[in-house]
């Protein structure tokens, strides 16, 4: 009997435990939900929002660390239903006796606090609003706390357990989109571009985690994918995370610099050194010297140049053009993009396979954004609110029609071209709502296109329209495709990250190639 107490007692323990981190696991889910729509400038609010909601408290507070000022910045601050700015206060240790507040403990600890009443906790120190009671946690991201979300009452025993639950939930679920909005903020004086991937699709979503290991490291990063991707954003995604944030990001684009100029661009040159080089010039790796440097569509850049590269790269040693002395020492982190098939360039001797590999010790893979179309309706969304703040227009909603149509384009611009062609709609938009009309007229014409192809029969006859260049490829490609899938995956036993390995892609490609080719994995297990 005692053992079977014992087992019971256990069981339940066991139990209680995994209900609790399902818990977890729904409450972060649904924060996703709430969350990953939300525009930059009212993330902190709705994140705000959904901490009172859940605590049945009236007061709060965000705080995120500032490396610079070496302290709690206070973000946002809700009282009794009422927004309070305060701009440029910051949390810093007191260096008498007294305490440091329960947002300081949080951040240095790491771990979540609940103040049952205040008067009564050594801990507590007021800074605003003297309360009663209060519930902070800590926002984890890369295995450190980046700030606190806090609730207070002005009533003792107004929190327990359940609370720390809720908001453990909520700051797990924050965490990433506060880092990208702290990018945005950054940015946004500086380039008043956007900065942030909407939507929760899985390719994104393990992007994002890729930039979350890499992003500490000093390893070179390699950033494939197709023009208008965001290759330039999970460039400054990293630099931002990484422990060079602090200096900016020195970005130089290959393909928009002539051959003879780029030598003298990345490495710089002594007066002298060429007609016309009446003074010295820093060159961008020296000007990255302790930051990052990227350096956008590598796959340009010059044969002769890139053993220059790869010494700057392998031994952080640079040669400025005319100089006699011994090379120049940097300490440089180097991230590169391309759009091109670097493999492909290296076999036909186009590229430097020393170099390739030096630069790809992490690559990244960035998906087109017609693979994940699920996302247009928010993405679309979200860039009719930006261009229509920018441009002083209202913003209209995207009709039904609208949608289809964009769902039906296969946006070879990708990202890039889906923002521009919201900015035309914004401007040329003069109905309560954004028609198809109101689209650049290349997107209408491809999207009836698409959409005539898509209702004719595929054994047309004779006087049907001709298939494109772009259906012809597939045809052929479809099958040696799917028996090249299917045999990697049966030398693998199933397994994709081998038969990923092998085939020289990353696993989300695989993954997207299977589904593209209609293969399941239940004929391997």
């Amino acid at each position: 009997m005692l053992w079977a107490g014992r087992f019971c007692l256990q069981t339940r323990e066991s139990f209680c435990k995994n209900a609790n981190i399902m818990r977890q696991i729904e409450l972060i889910t649904q924060a996703d939900r709430e969350l990953h729509s939300v525009e930059a400038e009212g993330l902190e609010r709705r994140i705000m929002e959904l901490a009172l909601e859940a605590t049945g408290a009236r007061n709060g507070a965000i705080f995120l660390w500032d490396e610079q000022a070496e302290g709690l910045a206070v973000h946002f601050h809700y009282v009794n239903g009422v927004i309070i700015k305060l701009p440029g206060v910051v949390l810093r240790p007191r260096r008498d006796n007294r305490p440091n507040g329960i947002a300081l403990w949080v951040i240095h600890n790491n771990r979540p606090y609940l103040c049952r009443d205040t008067l009564e906790d050594e801990n507590y120190s007021p800074y605003f609003l003297e309360v009663r009671s209060v519930v902070a946690v800590p926002i984890p991201y890369q295995q450190r706390a980046i700030g606190v979300i806090s609730v207070s009452s002005q009533q003792p025993d107004a929190f327990d357990e359940s609370s720390i639950e809720q908001l453990t939930g909520l700051a797990a679920s924050a965490a990433k989109y506060l880092r990208r909005a702290q990018l945005y903020w950054s940015k946004q004086e500086e380039s008043r571009r956007p900065f942030l991937i909407k939507g929760l699709n899985p390719q994104w979503l393990e992007v994002e985690r890729q930039i979350e290991l890499v992003a500490p490291t000093d390893a070179p990063v390699l950033i494939q994918g197709e023009s208008g991707t965001g290759k330039e954003l999970v460039a400054n995604a990293i630099h931002f995370n990484s422990p060079r944030a602090a200096r900016p990001l020195v970005v130089v684009n290959c393909a928009a610099i002539p051959e003879t100029l780029l030598e003298s661009m990345l490495f710089g040159h002594h007066q002298g050194a060429f007609t016309g080089a009446s003074s010295r010039k820093l060159g961008e790796f020296r000007k990255a010297h302790g930051s990052t440097l990227f350096l956008d569509e590598i796959g340009e850049l010059p044969l002769g140049l890139q053993a220059k590269v790869l010494r700057a790269v392998e031994d952080g040693e640079i040669q400025p053009l005319g100089s006699n002395t011994a090379p120049e020492r940097v300490d440089v982190r180097v991230i590169c993009a391309t759009h091109r098939d670097l493999a492909a360039m290296v076999r036909q001797g186009r590229f430097r396979d020393d170099l390739y590999y030096r630069l790809g010790v992490v690559t990244m893979q960035l998906p087109p954004l017609r693979d994940y179309r699920d996302n247009l309706p928010v993405m679309a969304e979200v860039f009719v609110l930006q261009a229509a703040r920018r441009l002083g227009r209202p913003a209209r909603r995207l009709a039904t029609e609208t949608l289809e149509l964009l769902r039906r384009y296969d946006f070879p611009g990708n990202v890039r071209e889906l923002k521009n062609a919201m900015e035309h709609a914004v401007i040329m938009c003069t109905t309560e709502k954004i028609l198809p009309e109101h689209l650049p007229a290349s997107m209408r014409q491809a999207g009836s296109e698409n959409e005539q192809q898509k209702d004719s029969p595929a054994d047309a006859d004779e006087d049907s329209p001709r298939p494109t260049l772009r259906q012809l490829r597939e045809r052929w490609l479809e099958p040696l495709e799917r028996r090249y899938l299917l045999g990697l995956l049966r030398e693998c036993n199933g397994s994709v990250a081998r038969a990923a390995r092998l085939a020289g892609v990353n696993q989300v490609t695989l993954y997207r190639l299977l589904k593209k080719r209609g293969i399941s994995l239940r004929r391997f297990s």
